[in-house]
């Protein structure tokens, strides 16, 4: 069964995500206050609302409460957003995320129980440092305790050297999930498998021990 998300904000950040979710194959309701930010989005999206989030008729009745997860991307009006997620609360929406302005926002939105919230630059400008300090970076997906999935370009001292002969697990706690070589995407590589200089590794392994490498 298509899961269902429901967008209401519809700024960058909302209209990105709504758009990627509906481009994905998923069942997107997207609502804004604006018109005309509802009119760029209502081609790519399955259903979508102008109306004032906060009134809680009007949220009630686009449906929007019972999509699986909620997102609410609503800019610089905080008491707004936390208007917006007490009512969805209420309204009994399974998941809802939420992002924040400034870290108070955020710890407000944290204390009403949103299970995850968004800081959009504080986010991208942490992965734009880390981007700067790991050679050859590409991607990175957080995890935990300071552990990331990243994508990285095999870094030279790798080339033409075996994963079993390089121990990186045993040497620098990375664990090397993959490895992408033009077209072919080698899943769970074992130890025979040799680095070649247009590799790309998807790693697993925290920030300081990829940088090392």
């Amino acid at each position: 069964m298509k899961r269902v998300f429901g967008v209401i904000g519809l700024g960058r950040f909302g209209y990105n995500v709504a758009k990627t979710l509906a481009e994905s194959g998923a069942e997107v309701i997207a609502c804004d206050i604006d018109e005309d930010k509802v009119r760029q989005v209502a081609d790519i999206v399955h259903h979508s609302f102008i109306l004032d989030a906060t009134d809680e008729k009007a949220l009630k009745e686009s449906g929007i409460a019972n999509a699986d997860t909620v997102i609410v991307s609503i800019g610089e009006n905080i008491e707004a957003s936390i208007l917006v997620v007490v009512q969805l609360m209420e309204l009994g929406v399974k998941e809802i995320i939420a992002k924040a302005v400034n870290p108070l926002h955020g710890r407000i939105l944290e204390r009403l129980g949103v299970k995850r919230v968004i800081h959009p630059e504080r986010d991208m400008a942490i992965r734009l440092a880390h981007s700067l300090l790991v050679g050859g970076f590409i991607e990175e997906i957080p995890i935990a305790d300071n552990y990331s999935i990243f994508e990285v370009i095999a870094p030279k001292g790798l080339h033409h050297k075996t994963l079993k002969a390089l121990d990186l697990r045993k040497k620098h706690d990375i664990t090397v999930l993959a490895i992408k070589r033009g077209e072919r995407f080698i899943v769970n590589p074992s130890g025979d498998e040799e680095i070649l200089p247009e590799d790309i590794l998807v790693v697993l392994g925290r920030r300081e021990k990829i940088g090392s490498l």
